[in-house]
């Protein structure tokens, strides 16, 4: 691929999504764009870059965001988060919120539907402890394509052995043909919606806990400080976010401070500033 054609590719691509190429990520610019071409009926990547410089096209622009920004995803991804919101996060919201018995969750950047999924079965697992509680889950994602995937709730052998207990794939899921289809009560607890996370996220509401989990390390520091402020804003003053456990606020944003003894769980800077224990120190 050519340098200028490179440049121009990772800059539309940070200017529509957020996400950072460097030089030695030509490779994937090509594996995952050269598909993108063909389904347009355009020969290749120079014709690719040509075409996109010539019209602007809205479609193709599109898939060529969503090819570049579709993540891997996995139920129970490094699992140790799901058993903190069991164990901390979830009792901590139940406490503070007794009058309303409604918390709001939300996942951003949720791929394929796994991490909202695993969510919904922690809850139902969760059984008599919530069984009178309102639990909304809004789960976003760029991608259309990923989108539809994860409303669909159909899944591969492949992808429901990654992560996922056996116990919980015979109990919430059905094997028709060579899928696994999610039970339709599962489905029904996540509400699926299209979302940049270059965009303001107050058109979302308020939540009680924001997952964006390994999201973040695809952007540079201006952009990853810009969007946890946002998120900052429309978290409760008591809320969580859950970060990536490769990820961290320090240097990034003031807003957020680690929550002593759980790793890629964080809290309000200012809610913890209020507590009268040392709750903000590193975690371990």
């Amino acid at each position: 691929m050519k340098p200028e054609d490179f440049d121009f590719l990772s800059s539309l691509l940070k200017e529509r999504s957020g996400l950072v190429l460097s030089r030695d990520k030509g490779y994937l610019l090509e594996s995952r764009l050269l598909p993108v071409a063909r389904r347009h009926g355009i020969k290749g990547l120079d014709e690719l870059v040509a075409a996109v410089r010539a019209r602007r096209d809205a479609a193709l622009l599109r898939d060529i965001t969503e090819a570049m920004t579709t993540n891997e995803s996995l139920f129970f991804r490094d699992i140790k988060p799901f058993e903190i919101f069991k164990s901390k996060v979830l009792p901590d919201l139940m406490a503070g919120r007794q009058s309303s018995r409604t918390i709001k969750i939300w996942c951003a950047a949720s791929s394929s539907g796994q991490e909202p999924y695993s969510i919904a079965m922690t809850l139902k697992e969760e059984g008599a402890r919530v069984a009178n509680w309102r639990v909304e889950i809004v789960a976003t994602d760029i991608s259309v394509e990923m989108l539809e995937k994860a409303k669909a709730g159909s899944y591969s052998q492949f992808e429901v052995q990654r992560g996922l207990p056996i116990n919980l794939l015979l109990k919430y899921f059905k094997q028709i043909g060579d899928k696994w289809q999610i039970d339709n009560a599962l489905r029904g607890m996540v509400k699926y919606r299209e979302f940049n996370l270059l965009d303001d996220p107050a058109t979302l509401g308020s939540f009680d806990i924001i997952f964006c989990r390994n999201v973040l390390i695809y952007f540079d520091q201006p952009t990853k400080t810009k969007v946890l402020d946002r998120m900052s804003r429309i978290l409760a003053p008591d809320g969580f976010l859950y970060l990536g456990g490769a990820e961290t606020v320090i240097g990034v944003t003031e807003r957020f401070q680690p929550l002593a003894g759980y790793r890629g769980v964080y809290c309000q800077a200012q809610h913890i500033a209020r507590q009268p224990t040392a709750m903000a120190q590193v975690a371990v």
